[in-house]
């Protein structure tokens, strides 16, 4: 596994970059992931614009005017935060140990803060000031939905990332009852649903101010939230973050990381021998939630079963003569779950990206987006850990009840979205 990059570039190339430290390789892969998500999302958008399903909209601006106290605040508050945390990181000892810790701390260089604060505002004074005209003029000007596309991924990140966080806590409230202040702050512990929830209505409302067709903003969305979903998935694999499935018990882990075949009796003895760790996770022993599928058709052990090894949340047990951080491994292997679902969302993917062209009803590939992304998260739920709800002898978890809203909320929407088209298009 991989934490940040600079294990990543220690590993593959050889080359050890303390700075790589700061940059946590699940982050890495969720700002690829939204890279990916607004090009094909400028893409459709392009195209709804040439086929006449989405106008521009006109707006004031006013061109000349210096540079206001909330513009020089901004670039200096974005200036001093790089330089007194990033820059700072360097200049302070054993700070790039622990990153995470220390960008959530209090520790950073003043100095280099303030300078490059300083720095920044002179810039913005700078660039307003050649503009500036000894009587500001007003313009009109013309903003088509694909030129909204940086503002439209800031407030999905933004509401996304709340959201994600807000619906892991409500998932795993003993664990952020226990330490509120580490489950809010930690790069780990996301849910994808939560965050498509919340981003969604954020989008909603800026796409209602700026008198965007929802509709269509949501089709031209479609492929690109599946593709975003998969790259992101890559970095919970990478990372090791938790999101990983059930016990595959036809292996075990040596103390070394090496993953060795088990029979019943040996996957018993391992369990035993690491009864708190799992009566933890589990809540007893009888609880474990395990099957056990050997390798078939030739492909290899860890795409079955693996052990997590140098995990970014450090779950498990110790590594063998590993020092320093992430240096914990699973006892027992788990089906590598962000892995099926990177597959599967990739061909969710292009399946979408084949039938944006070809179905003509505004509404309906959405639709179809949600039902599949709905089916594909409710099967790997049968092999995830994740909490269950008691409702009765029903005993869904979070990520089910959600999947099934969407495959109903979408199949409902495919078949009403020729009436929604036509309400919408009514004087």
């Amino acid at each position: 596994m991989y934490p940040n990059l600079y294990y990543v570039f220690q590993d593959l190339f050889g080359i050890n970059l303390n700075g790589l430290k700061l940059i946590n390789t699940f982050g890495f892969f969720v700002a690829i992931a939204f890279i990916g998500a607004a090009y094909t999302l400028t893409k459709e958008l392009k195209r709804k614009e040439t086929e006449g399903l989405l106008n521009y909209t006109e707006e004031t601006i006013i061109t000349g005017k210096p540079a206001s106290f909330a513009e020089l605040l901004i670039n200096f508050l974005l200036g001093f935060l790089i330089g007194y945390k990033i820059i700072g990181a360097f200049t302070i000892p054993d700070a790039l140990n622990d990153p995470q810790s220390f960008i959530f701390s209090s520790q950073g260089n003043w100095l280099t803060g303030l300078l490059l604060g300083g720095f920044f505002l002179w810039l913005k004074w700078r660039e307003k000031n050649a503009q500036k005209k000894e009587k500001p003029e007003q313009k009109i000007t013309r903003i088509q939905p694909h030129e909204r596309v940086g503002d439209l991924v800031i407030y999905a990140a933004i509401f996304g990332f709340l959201g994600a966080k807000i619906f892991h806590n409500l998932e795993n409230l003993n664990d952020f009852i226990k330490n509120p202040i580490d489950a809010l702050l930690s790069f780990s512990g996301l849910t994808f649903y939560g965050g498509l929830i919340c981003a969604a209505l954020a989008i909603y409302f800026y796409a209602r101010k700026h008198k965007i067709a929802f509709i269509h903003l949501c089709d031209a969305a479609a492929p690109g939230l599946i593709l975003a979903y998969a790259i992101g998935r890559i970095g919970c694999q990478v990372a090791g973050d938790g999101d990983w499935g059930i016990l595959n018990s036809a292996f075990v882990s040596n103390t070394n990381g090496t993953l060795i075949a088990a029979d019943t009796t040996q996957f018993q003895n391992v369990l035993n021998a690491n009864a708190g760790f799992y009566i933890n996770q589990f809540g007893s022993l009888q609880n474990v939630q395990h099957l056990n599928i050997q390798p078939f058709w030739g492909l290899p052990n860890w795409l079955f079963a693996y052990n997590y090894p140098h995990n970014v949340i450090n779950e498990g047990t110790a590594i063998a003569n590993c020092m320093g951080n992430y240096c914990h491994q699973l006892p027992i292997s788990v089906f590598p779950t962000p892995f099926y679902e990177t597959l599967m969302s990739s061909a969710l993917f292009f399946l979408l990206w084949f039938l944006r062209k070809r179905i003509k009803i505004a509404g309906r590939l959405f639709a179809i987006y949600l039902i599949v992304n709905g089916l594909e998260r409710f099967l790997i739920e049968k092999i995830r850990v994740n909490t269950k709800y008691n409702f009765g002898s029903f005993h869904p978890t979070q990520a089910e009840i959600i999947a099934i809203l969407l495959i109903i909320a979408g199949t409902v929407l495919y078949f009403q979205a020729p009436k929604l088209l036509k309400a919408n298009s009514k004087p």
